[in-house]
Formats: C-alpha cells, structure tokens, sequence
C-alpha cells in the first residue's frame, strides 16, 4: 500500500470548510455553525462501541454542559455508518452529534486519515485527534494522536473552559 503525505494542520490555519451528514440524517457546514457565533470542538475517532472510543465520547459527554456554556459545540468525527452512531449515541446517552464520514473525506481535510500497522498488517485508518475552531474560523487547538482518556480536560484547561 503506497504511503499518502498528509500535511497536518496547526494552531492558526484556516479550518477546512465542510459540509457532512450527522446521525439524523441533517446536513450540517462549519462555516454556517461558526457564523453564528459557535466555536467548534471537532474530534475523530477510530470507531463507535470500542474501549477507548467511549472513554473519549464519554469525556466529551460528562464536560459537555462546561463546553457549551463556554460556546463551544462538539462534533465527534468517525467513518462508522449513521445507525452505528445512533446505537453508540443511545448506548452512551451522548448529547452532541456524530458526523458520518464513510468515504472518509472529512478525514482526509484534516490531515487523520493515515496509513496504521497491526500486527503486520498495514492498513487506512483513523488517527484519534482533536480541533478547536473558533468562530471566525482559525483552529485554535490542534492535537493529532491524542490519547482517549485525559485529553478533553487538558483540551478544557487550554481554552479557558471552567
């Protein structure tokens, strides 16, 4: 499998535009969300009903009150299907929305689709990571290879959440 160049994003770059389908089947874009005002918490994650995947969802949940107080909303990013989300959503009464990214393009913007080895076996895949949009665009915290538990707090203190 050839190796793709990703060329990541850092902290002061525009934030790629989008337009993506969430779990109930609305449309949503960035630049309408930020427009009004939202600063946006953009996470990817590997895959819905997996270990370390509802440790992160979980921590997004539990600090989610805190976020949006603070104009922040969450988005969680994943190449799962809409019914997956939905199941994952019920199963961990999660209060924001899951962006379904089958063909992984909203991935591939934000520099989290990479090439991943397990036991010998060389594959794409999701590298679990985290942006902070502020309202006029410009990603205001970018962390790739985030670990799942422990990094929304720190996420937290950086953007002066209380």
């Amino acid at each position: 499998m050839p190796r793709i160049a990703m060329q990541e994003l850092s902290v002061g770059d525009p934030a790629p535009d989008f337009v993506a389908k969430v779990t109930d089947g609305a449309t949503i874009q960035l630049s309408e969300i930020i427009s009004g005002g939202e600063g946006v918490i953009l996470y990817f994650y590997p895959r819905d009903n997996t270990p370390g995947c509802t440790v992160q969802a979980c921590d997004f949940r539990d600090s989610f009150a805190r976020l949006a107080n603070s104009g922040w909303r969450v988005l969680g990013v994943s190449t799962d299907s809409a019914s997956s989300h939905q199941k994952f959503i019920g199963k961990n009464d999660l209060p924001f929305e899951l962006v379904v990214d089958g063909d992984s393009s909203l991935h591939e913007a934000y520099g989290t689709w990479r090439e991943k080895n397990m036991y010998g076996r060389t594959y794409m895949g999701t590298l679990r990571s985290t942006f902070a949009i502020s309202s006029e665009g410009t990603l205001v915290w970018v962390g790739y290879g985030v670990r799942a538990k422990g990094h929304v707090e720190r996420l937290m203190e950086s953007l002066g959440v209380q």
